[in-house]
């Protein structure tokens, strides 16, 4: 099903066309042939062969070993990387995010918000195994992603809605009917703590990274397990996590502000 359009006064159908292209391979890692991003794009091959070669060829996508299907590169994610405030946070964060896995023996990343997803840009392994752990560059769906959440409920009522729409519209869905409760609840407490979404015995546990106005550009996860004879549990890595990200928000300009104790 092709995307449905934001009204624009400038109409860029080419450009439109690869962005949805991007957009889609986004959503299927293991790529898709160019009978199936026509049939998802509601176009027909012709339409999109061009552009499926010029893609290529600047490197933002690639050819499966047997040339059927296509795939995402990491072109985009590099060139996220690049973008200064991006690498600037990933440099300062590093270093704060490695002395939280050690003091916790857990895994810890960092993600953003983009479009009607998260990306994790960092990430840092559990020092001991066995472990747990989402690895840089990740897409993770918005409404399936602790760190989504707790950038939602930290973030302006324009930035969420924004967000909330682009999700609905990739995923032909409604708003889930206890988002607001939901975010209103994190945002009163300053943290996430529940069960993964995707993986039986994980406690995502996710604390907000602030920008100079007091908004959420970022949150710091750790994907929590709990390993037999280990005292450590999710309320010990929430206080590692609060003081990791006031002093990531600090480190990159933002306002440490401080969350609600429990």
């Amino acid at each position: 099903m092709k995307p449905a359009k934001i009204a624009t006064r400038y109409p860029t159908p080419a450009l439109e066309k690869g962005l949805d292209i991007l957009e889609l391979l986004a959503n299927h890692p293991t790529g898709l042939t160019k009978s199936e991003v026509a049939r998802s794009l509601d176009r027909t091959v012709s339409e999109i062969f061009r552009m499926l070669v010029c893609l290529e060829e600047r490197g933002y996508i690639s050819q499966s070993k047997d040339g059927e299907r296509f795939c995402l590169t990491l072109r985009l994610f590099k060139l996220a990387h690049e973008y200064p405030p991006t690498k600037r946070m990933i440099t300062e964060a590093l270093p704060i995010m490695q002395q939280a896995t050690h003091e916790l023996n857990q895994s810890c990343h960092l993600g953003i918000l983009d479009g009607g997803h998260i990306v994790i840009i960092a990430q840092v392994d559990s020092p001991i195994s066995p472990g747990f752990y989402v690895k840089a560059g990740a897409i993770v769906d918005l409404m399936h992603a602790a760190t989504g959440h707790v950038i939602l409920a930290h973030q302006t009522p324009e930035v969420t809605s924004r967000a909330v729409q682009i999700w609905c519209r990739q995923n032909n869905a409604h708003v889930p009917r206890d988002l607001a409760a939901h975010l209103t609840k994190i945002k009163r407490q300053g943290y996430e703590e529940r069960e993964s979404y995707q993986v039986n015995g994980i406690v995502n546990v996710s604390c907000p990274v602030f920008d100079d106005r007091g908004n959420a550009i970022a949150a710091m996860t750790v994907p929590f397990i709990q390993r037999i004879g280990d005292r450590t549990t999710p309320a010990t890595a929430r206080r590692v996590l609060k003081q990791a990200t006031l002093l990531l928000s600090e480190a990159i300009g933002g306002v440490a502000k401080p969350l609600t104790s429990d």
